[in-house]
Order: structure tokens, then C-alpha cells, then sequence
């Protein structure tokens, strides 16, 4: 009795086994036919971002720019970053009176534009553009395939919505793994943000803009900023130097007579010292003579 419960134990089980690998075959040959299914659809699905750029010569920068911005809102795109930005050549400044210049300017002026367009009208906005330039210096376009970055990041965004959900059901059973959802879940949405990304500029194209015109000479008055040109002329100034070294001398006598004291006694001292000077030589010579009559004698 007991031989045969074990028999068809064993028997159950070895059924229960085949019957659970064909489920989980029959599972991934669901799962691998919707995997080639949607690489199927998505490779018919094209994700061409273009980027071009211009270089050109135009009359005038600023004007440009204008019909440009004009020309963007018109096609439905956007000005994303403009700036222009004028550079001197060489200037002078030639003098016109006492207080004024005649500034002469020569200066080059650039612009620089970036702007995003929708992608089916490129071509025509080029167009429009070259019509604009005086002459085109350059003009470039490149196209980058991001097709099959854009399926890979579909299917493995669904990846994560699958093991995302898996862990949930484990979760409810054993134990939550926090962490590992969290994880997957910013994958995902990296993905996600990844593909919109390449949607955005699948869409709209980017377009760099590089403009000039040709140097411009600018002539103003400006005010005379030598100080030198505003002194009074040689005639005054030499007047000037007369009176004002009387007025310096007129000066000097008052400071020499508040010290008439000082200068009283500095005479003082004069006339003694030299009078001991004096009196030390008298006697020097008269020694001097004594000792030669002794010496006669």
C-alpha cells in the first residue's frame, strides 16, 4: 500500500514538473514573440535628428537678426540664444577746438543665433536665410540616426515596468525590496526622459548662425579729454608767472622777517667766531715771528 501512494506521488510530481517547464516555455515564447514583435514596429518608426549650420557675410547685423527672429516665429521655431557683439578695428581722435575731438571709429560687427526649427521645414529655412546673406561663407547639415537608441530604450524601459512588477508580487510574499524598485524605477524614467528627449529634437531641428557685415567707419564729436588744451595761452600764462613770483617773493620777505630773531643771533655768531679766528692768528703769526728773530740773533 504504502509502495503505491509513494508511486503515484512520484508520478504527480514528474507531471506537475513538465507541466510547469511548459508554462514558463510557453511564457517566454509569448514574451520573446511580443520582444520581436515590437522590434518589428519600432524599426519602422525613424528618429533622424539634423543639426546644420550657416556662416554668412549681410549688410547689416542687426537688421539681420531682426528678420531672422521674424522669419523663426513665422516657421513655428524659437530663438534659443542670439548675441551680438561689435569689435574696433583701429581708432583716432583729430582735434576740432579746445574742448572737442572728432573721434574716428572703424569696428566689426558679429552676430551669433541659435535657433530651433521644425525639422520638415529646415530646407526651406536655409533657403530663406541665403537670401538674406550678401554670400554664404559656409553652410553645413548633419543627420544622426537615433532609431535604435530610441527602441533600446523603449524595450528596456518596459524591462523595468515588468521586473518592477514582479518584485511587487514578491514583495507582498516575502520581503519588500525597497532599494532595488527605487532603482528601477529612476532607470526607467531616465529612459523615459531619454526618449523624449530624442522626440524633441527629432522634431525641431537645431540651427547655428553665424553672421557679420563689413567694417564700418563712425565718425562723433566727443569732448577733448587732454587737460593740457585748457590751460590759458603763452602770453597769459607768462603774466600769470610774473605776478605769481612776486606774490611768491612777498611771501618770502614775511617768512624771513618772523625770524629776524634767529638771523640776529646767526650774526652774532658770525662776528665772534670770526673774531676769535682772527685773534688766534694774530697771535700765531706773532709767535711765529719771535721765534725767527731768535733764531737770527
Amino acid at each position: 500500500m504504502k509502495r503505491n501512494i509513494i508511486a503515484i506521488a512520484i508520478v504527480l510530481t514528474i507531471f506537475g514538473c513538465q507541466k510547469e517547464n511548459k508554462k514558463y516555455a510557453g511564457a517566454d515564447a509569448v514574451e520573446s514573440n511580443e520582444l520581436n514583435k515590437e522590434i518589428s514596429d519600432s524599426t519602422a518608426t525613424e528618429k533622424i535628428i539634423k543639426t546644420a549650420d550657416m556662416r554668412f557675410r549681410v549688410k547689416d547685423v542687426q537688421q539681420t537678426k531682426e528678420q531672422l527672429s521674424k522669419t523663426i516665429k513665422a516657421e513655428g521655431g524659437t530663438v534659443a540664444e542670439f548675441s551680438i557683439e561689435s569689435t574696433i578695428q583701429e581708432t583716432d581722435k583729430i582735434k576740432q577746438s579746445t574742448d572737442s575731438l572728432k573721434e574716428i571709429t572703424s569696428y566689426r560687427t558679429q552676430g551669433y543665433l541659435v535657433a530651433k526649427v521644425p525639422s520638415d521645414k529646415l530646407d526651406e529655412f536655409t533657403n530663406t536665410i541665403a537670401k538674406m546673406a550678401v554670400f554664404v561663407d559656409n553652410q553645413s547639415m548633419k543627420m544622426d540616426d537615433q532609431s535604435i537608441a530610441y527602441l533600446a530604450n523603449k524595450l528596456k524601459a518596459q524591462n523595468r515596468v515588468d521586473a518592477i512588477e514582479k518584485i511587487n508580487k514578491v514583495a507582498t510574499k516575502k520581503s519588500a525590496n525597497v532599494e532595488s524598485s527605487l532603482y528601477i524605477k529612476d532607470d526607467y524614467v531616465d529612459k523615459k526622459i531619454e526618449n523624449m528627449q530624442i522626440d524633441s529634437r527629432v522634431k525641431f531641428s537645431t540651427i547655428t548662425l553665424n553672421f557679420y557685415q563689413d567694417n564700418t567707419v563712425k565718425t562723433m564729436i566727443v569732448a577733448n579729454d587732454n587737460l593740457y588744451d585748457y590751460r590759458p595761452a603763452f602770453i597769459n600764462r607768462l603774466w600769470l608767472g610774473i605776478v605769481n613770483g612776486w606774490t611768491i617773493f612777498k611771501e618770502i620777505i614775511i617768512a624771513v622777517s618772523n625770524l629776524w630773531m634767529l638771523i640776529l643771533i646767526g650774526f652774532v655768531v658770525f662776528f665772534v667766531i670770526k673774531h676769535f679766528i682772527r685773534k688766534n692768528r694774530l697771535a700765531t703769526e706773532e709767535a711765529t715771528r719771535n721765534i725767527i728773530d731768535r733764531a737770527r740773533q
